[in-house]
């Protein structure tokens, strides 16, 4: 069974590549892309030219609020990252009330549009908290309206065997009229995985040619806080002397000039980059490049993100990691294949 893959909200490709790289050893279980969106030019440039390079008329670059639902072609497969500012712990968490916060109602109406067998959906953990829990279950009802069984959970991926903590709600729909049911893939099988970050980054070494590795300048004064900030520390927890130090009031976000702890997987890699917020070495006095960043997003080297250093730390930041995600689009082919797999219970209760 070929399920043709359709995506809103589809970044730079995690969740793709991760579904067209997912391989359960049947050739006649597998999905292929279909069409893809995204309102950021250089995003769609970077999915057109690692994921659909031969079909680049398939990514459509708009907004989802103007864009013509009707125009696709029929896809049996759904996945859409909705934006997550609204819900995120680190924003104002306005939820429903936000900009950002209703643009799932875009996917849900895809889903009446053309019925597809299955869909995944990917959220921020703060998803369940905000509006007071409203928002989630609105947002369960009317994707259970449309027709589908949920299976949502909160996905830690450090404990796949990503080098990087990152917590992600992942909501797999099945129809209803499709007589089986997903079940969350274990993470056991990779309990002995070295995910360090400084696995990640060095091994094997990134190649001088690499592409989107270009070095950032650091101001003196950066270098010079950096050597006193430990791994794992940031500019609050570390000893720094008083011309060094932060003169920020109210909340003080751990990821402030936080060096990475080498003996461990990374902190959450994130698209912002200002005031201290890259993720910094844990020996050397810089911040990681995006073909660092990348690989902690465990996107392979020859995955080229289109577009000035900015936005590629942007769309880096925003991906699903493509690891976890073939581990779960292999989950699904696995439960309609009728193939048993290594299971856990769901953590978040339906």
């Amino acid at each position: 069974m070929i399920f043709r893959l359709g995506e809103l909200f589809c970044g730079p490709g995690g969740l793709a590549w991760g579904a067209t790289h997912a391989d359960i050893g049947d050739p006649n279980f597998k999905i292929v892309h279909a069409w893809a969106n995204d309102y950021d030019e250089n995003t769609c440039r970077t999915y057109q030219r690692n994921i659909c390079h031969n079909m680049p008329g398939s990514v459509y670059h708009a907004d989802v609020r103007k864009l013509d639902l009707t125009q696709f072609t029929q896809i049996d497969a759904f996945a859409f990252g909705f934006p997550c500012n609204d819900y995120s712990v680190v924003g104002e968490q306005k939820g429903m009330d936000g900009v950002y916060g209703p643009l799932y109602s875009y996917g849900v109406k895809v889903l009446k549009l053309y019925k597809p067998q299955w869909f995944l959906a990917e959220n921020v953990g703060g998803l369940r908290n905000a509006n007071d829990g409203k928002a989630f279950t609105k947002i369960l009802d009317e994707m259970r309206t449309a027709g589908y069984k949920l299976y949502p959970n909160l996905y830690k991926f450090e404990t796949y065997g990503v080098p990087q903590a990152r917590h992600r709600i992942i909501i797999v729909g099945i129809r209803n009229d499709i007589d089986v049911e997903f079940k969350v893939p274990s993470n056991k099988p990779y309990a002995k995985v070295d995910n360090t970050c400084r696995n990640a980054i060095e091994v094997p070494p990134i190649p001088k040619d690499a592409p989107n590795n270009e070095l950032t300048k650091q101001s003196p004064t950066v270098v010079e806080r950096l050597s006193y900030i430990k791994p794992g520390q940031n500019a609050f927890t570390a000893d720094l002397p008083e011309h060094l130090k932060l003169n920020i009031t109210g909340a003080k976000i751990s990821q402030i000039y936080k060096r990475l702890d080498p003996e461990k997987p990374a902190y959450t890699v994130t698209g912002s980059g200002g005031g201290g917020t890259h993720i910094y070495h844990w020996a050397e006095p810089r911040a990681l490049t995006n073909r660092e960043r990348a690989r902690l997003q465990t996107f392979p080297d020859d995955f080229v993100f289109e577009g000035n250093k900015e936005s590629v730390r942007k769309q880096i930041g925003m991906a699903v990691p493509c690891i976890g995600a073939k581990i779960i689009f292999e989950a699904i082919l696995k439960t309609f294949a009728g193939i048993p797999y290594e299971s856990m219970p769901a953590n978040i209760e339906e």
